[in-house]
Formats: structure tokens, C-alpha cells, sequence
């Protein structure tokens, strides 16, 4: 699965560390999360996308 959650970080202002903090994970699953090397649980794909105001869809997406 891909992300935009770099670009919405970006956007928003929010850094690494401050999402993290945010979402009560480490800078390390945030990091892997946008690597591509980890895929959320489903509650946390639906936390960032709220914290983001947007839909799950919007940042996450599958390979084509």
C-alpha cells in the first residue's frame, strides 16, 4: 500500500515527532508508515485521516 502522509504532513505543518505524539505511536512507525514498510491498523489509518480531516482513501491507497 502507498501514502500521501508525508504531503499531509508537509501541508499541516506537523512533523514527524508531532504526529507521533498525536497518534500515541513512536517517530518509528510514523517513519515506517511512510516508508511503506509497515500498513496501519485500520483505527489508526482512520485516526490520521481525522487528525488530517480527510478520508482514509485520500492518503492511503493500494499499488496498482
Amino acid at each position: 500500500m502507498k501514502n500521501d502522509l508525508p504531503e499531509y504532513r508537509k501541508i499541516h505543518g506537523i512533523s514527524q515527532d508531532g504526529l507521533a505524539a498525536k497518534l500515541g505511536v513512536s517517530r518509528q512507525t510514523i517513519i515506517s508508515i511512510e516508508k511503506g514498510r509497515y500498513n496501519p491498523s485500520l483505527p489508526l489509518a482512520l485516526q490520521i485521516a481525522r487528525l488530517f480531516n480527510t478520508y482514509v482513501e485520500n492518503i492511503f491507497f493500494l499499488d496498482e
